[in-house]
């Protein structure tokens, strides 16, 4: 015995009617960039802009750890300049 499948869109029911469960045409909008704008602004209205004081406190973090990291780059580079140099004069004794 053979299952019908009343689950598709197309299946007509035994009546002669068309299932309801048919898919309704979308509507293509006319100008894809005016609906990529529109998405845009509802995408921007979702977004959490942060306080002048959060951004003030994330730039001095952000300005001390590029100090700190420029320090230590800093004193590496002087620690193998003088390694460097004190081999070159003990090599050219």
């Amino acid at each position: 015995m053979s299952e019908e499948k009343l689950d598709q869109p197309n299946v007509k029911l035994p009546d002669g009617k068309k299932d309801k469960k048919e898919p309704k045409e979308k509507k293509k909008r006319k100008n894809p960039i005016l609906k990529w704008f529109r998405e845009m602004r509802s995408e921007l209205k979702k977004v959490v802009w942060p306080t002048k004081k959060q951004i003030i406190n994330n730039t001095l973090i952000a300005l001390a750890i590029i100090i700190a990291s420029s320090a230590v780059v800093w004193v590496v580079d002087k620690v193998g300049i003088t390694v460097v140099d004190t081999l070159i004069q003990l090599g050219g004794r």
